[in-house]
């Protein structure tokens, strides 16, 4: 999978409240979610963003509750992926329950600015700061989290069977 993207930095303990603030949760329609994804963190975030960007996050991102809302907020607001030092245990399995691809890398969040454009190579394990021709090592997704995230997630993968 080949993922390219205006990158939206956001720091560490980054928790679901701030991805999808409990106000919000009396809807699960992802469409509605997406409306305020990141508000808490950045109230202009859906504004700015774009389709195909990528969030890059800090340590323990997805930390608090283990609302599946969480990613789905980021996948139906257009993310493509999210990159980040390290995940929240629950948030990591929800995502890719969710079909929203996820990444560690403990480097790239201190090189990358906000407003870089990078691509991530999930079969080469590779991700590229395009203006800076820097580039940083992923590990890759085990087989079968691919297959979830392409097949869109726990429950698609489960009815294509």
């Amino acid at each position: 999978m080949i993922f390219k993207g205006k990158v939206w930095k956001f720091g560490d303990n980054i928790d679901t409240d701030a991805i999808i603030p409990a106000r919000y949760l009396t809807t699960s329609d992802p469409q509605e979610l997406a409306l305020h994804c990141m508000e808490d963190a950045d109230p202009a975030f859906i504004k700015k963003m774009k389709p195909g960007d990528i969030i890059v996050g800090g340590k323990n991102f997805g930390c608090g509750s283990s609302r599946e809302h969480a990613p789905i907020a980021i996948k139906a607001a257009g993310i493509s992926c999210v990159v980040a030092k390290s995940f929240a245990r629950i948030f990591y399995r929800n995502s890719f329950n969710m079909g929203l691809p996820i990444f560690e890398s403990r480097e790239l969040g201190d090189a990358v600015k906000e407003g870089d454009e990078i691509t991530l190579d999930s079969a080469k394990g590779t991700i590229v700061i395009t203006k800076a021709n820097k580039t940083f090592r992923i590990a890759p997704i085990p087989p079968f989290m691919e297959q979830l995230i392409a097949d869109g997630g726990l429950m698609k993968h489960i009815a294509g069977k």
